[in-house]
């Protein structure tokens, strides 16, 4: 089992099962975006021995500045964190929820994070019929919201790469819950503005939004991600955060990205083409491709494969290919896979892989 830890991207593990060097891979299984890390960022690191030994601004003012400006919003409404992970942690503790509900699937740690504090979850299953949207399971979720629930929904959700409806959000909201709001893979939506909250979470108390800044940026090794609120509410967040939680190397990249306008432009011209590209080539070999929002797919498999999705996932390896079962998550069985979107070249090696599979199980 690749995801022993719980996730994807992890080539320590895939080394270890396949006797294959870490670096001869190709990563399906995180979702990062293909292009690397911007420029931006080598520079940073070539010059970053002149700071290492200082201590990191504890209040991360620079980087919250940045966002500020970028967001249009108040520095006092954002919390930066050590990647998105923390952040949903520290505001779980901070709730402290009696009841949270989740769609499933969805990201294993917003369980995890509840699971910690003892408190209860109530699942809401999504289904493939409705391409795992939340509309259609409403009257569930107004349930949901009249017993005190929180809500913590990813907006593109994982692994299914859907968006909420903001309206959604705003009934639940009208209707007295607390709302998470998980925009991880909201920078790879290009008319973000239509679906994020993040200026809505400056007004409502009861709402918060979760953004990271290592997917889109290809930096998940410096942790980096930050949480949107009233000022006056994520005091208590704040609170329970850990001295210097987000390290000066982390802070530097973070302002140095925000100002990488062509890569972002170039990033989402590639994904609106490539996921099209991806999708249809899935299909022709008999997948079933989820649509998706963001860069990745949520696929099942080929009913006549005579494949699970872990025997797939092995298979796979073999090659130095690596997917991600997505029978981990919870409300998945053992037909579903997911694959980050990548450069052609990549794609296609992905493609060939899985044929490959196919032809020999078929």
């Amino acid at each position: 089992m690749l995801e022993r830890y719980g996730h994807g991207g992890d080539l320590k593990t895939a080394e270890e099962a396949f006797d294959i060097p870490a670096q001869k891979f190709v990563d399906f299984s995180s979702n990062m975006n293909p292009f690397g890390p911007p420029p931006s960022v080598k520079e940073v690191l070539y010059h970053y021995t002149e700071t290492i030994g200082q201590y990191p601004d504890p209040a991360v003012r620079g980087l919250r500045r940045k966002l500020a400006e970028k967001h249009q919003i108040d520095e006092n409404s954002i919390v930066v964190g050590n990647g998105a992970a923390e952040l949903i942690d520290l505001i779980v503790r901070a709730l402290q929820p009696k009841l949270t509900t989740l769609a499933i699937p969805c990201f294993d740690e917003y369980g995890d994070a509840i699971r910690k504090t003892g408190g209860a979850i109530y699942e809401i299953k999504l289904s493939e019929h409705n391409h795992f949207t939340l509309h259609s399971n409403f009257e569930h979720l107004c349930e949901a919201a009249a017993a005190g629930s929180l809500f913590m929904l990813g907006s593109p959700n994982n692994p299914t790469g859907q968006l909420v409806d903001p309206e959604l959000i705003h009934a639940l909201l009208s209707r007295g819950a607390y709302v998470v709001v998980d925009e991880a893979f909201m920078d790879f939506v290009p008319d973000e503005a239509k679906y994020s909250l993040i200026h809505e979470a400056t007004r409502n108390e009861r709402l918060f939004v979760i953004r990271s800044m290592t997917k889109f940026y290809s930096v998940p090794g410096i942790r980096l991600g930050y949480i949107v609120g009233m000022p006056r509410t994520l005091s208590g967040l704040k609170r329970l955060q850990i001295p210097w939680s987000v390290n000066s190397l982390a802070q530097q990249i973070g302002e140095a990205v925000l100002d990488e306008t062509e890569y972002a432009e170039r990033t989402l011209l590639w994904l609106q083409e490539e996921r099209t590209w991806l999708t249809a080539a899935l299909q022709a070999l008999g997948f079933v491709v989820n649509p998706s929002a963001a860069n990745y797919l949520l696929v099942r498999i080929p009913k006549d494969a005579g494949l699970s999705a872990s025997m797939l996932q092995l298979e796979m390896g073999k090659q130095g290919v690596l997917i991600r079962d997505a029978s981990r998550f919870p409300g998945l069985d053992h037909t579903y896979i997911r694959v980050a979107i990548k450069l052609r070249m990549q794609n296609e090696q992905l493609l060939m892989a899985l044929s490959k599979c196919l032809s020999i199980h078929r």
